[in-house]
């Protein structure tokens, strides 16, 4: 059995994943095997993936599910991994060929210390950018809120978990709704582990038309209920910094309003009511806009 397994949840990639899959071919460290969860593509991924299996260059694992968004595929993906390591690498992103050897240097030093979920490595664009910024201490170890959150480090990094943690946190599922934040799954997380943030650049991102990334605010609202409990895993944890809480306090009045939640539910089930209070009227104006914009398109 391989150390890590690279999941890669695609739907409709079959342009993109060739590039993924050279850069896994060239990787100089083979201690790692693809799981390609394939959520309902109706182009020719499934074709694609069966052709890189029968090379045999890299250990591939295909499955496919009926589309239902990226993260049941990841819950559905992880479930089954059985590695000590799982990295989650998308269909339009790619690796630097010594990205398998530099996780599994760290690794080595790091497995057996206790309370850790896992490694955070950087990201970097095309040009070689690193995506918004560096930790400020290399291998600092902290949990995601204190490093990221309460740190104003945003943007997306490069997260290797524990396959046996991350399991026990699965993405939450609402019927009808295809988009879950994952901050959600790491915030939880963030409590009991904590994980080495490490300024070594692993993955190249390139975030395409069309991608989660860039759909943007119109997929948040037709997942309302995902983003308010996204809201609420930040607003229900005491250690999360007043900026956040106030951003999360807004966007969580505004994606209750469009779950359909009113006032006297969203004030039951929401910790801070004063907070809350004090921005309830440029939110519910800010919905308005929000939903003016939506109805326009």
């Amino acid at each position: 059995m391989s150390t890590i397994t690279i999941i890669t949840p695609t739907y409709n990639r079959a342009d993109l994943l060739p590039r993924l899959y050279e850069s896994l071919v060239r990787q100089t460290d083979k201690d790692f095997e693809w799981l390609v969860v394939d959520d309902g593509s109706t182009d020719k991924t499934e074709e694609l993936i069966q052709q890189y299996c029968q090379t045999g260059a890299v250990g591939i694992t295909y499955i496919r599910q009926e589309n239902a968004g990226k993260h049941t595929a990841l819950n559905r993906g992880i479930a089954m991994i059985r590695s000590e390591l799982t990295f989650i690498v998308d269909s339009d992103d790619y690796l630097p060929e010594d990205a398998v050897a530099i996780i599994l240097t760290y690794h080595r030093k790091y497995k057996g210390m206790s309370g850790l979920c896992g490694y955070s490595f950087l990201r970097c664009h095309q040009d070689g950018r690193v995506n918004t910024a560096y930790f400020p201490k290399d291998e600092m170890i902290a949990t995601y809120l204190e490093a990221r959150i309460n740190g104003n480090i945003g943007g997306d990094k490069a997260e290797v978990f524990y396959t046996e943690l991350l399991r026990r946190y699965p993405f939450p599922v609402f019927a009808q709704e295809k988009y879950m934040p994952e901050d959600v799954v790491w915030m939880q997380m963030s409590g009991p582990y904590r994980m080495v943030h490490i300024n070594r650049n692993i993955y190249i991102c390139e975030y395409l038309e069309g991608g989660l990334t860039n759909t943007g605010r119109n997929m948040k609202i037709r997942s309302p209920k995902g983003m308010v409990l996204r809201s609420e895993t930040y607003l229900h944890d005491k250690k999360v910094c007043f900026r956040v809480r106030c951003k999360m306090m807004i966007l969580y009045i505004i994606y209750g309003h469009f779950a359909g939640y009113g006032r006297k539910e969203l004030f039951a089930r929401v910790p801070g009511k004063g907070l809350c209070l004090a921005l309830w009227i440029p939110s519910c104006l800010m919905y308005l806009i929000w939903r003016s914009a939506l109805i326009m398109k």
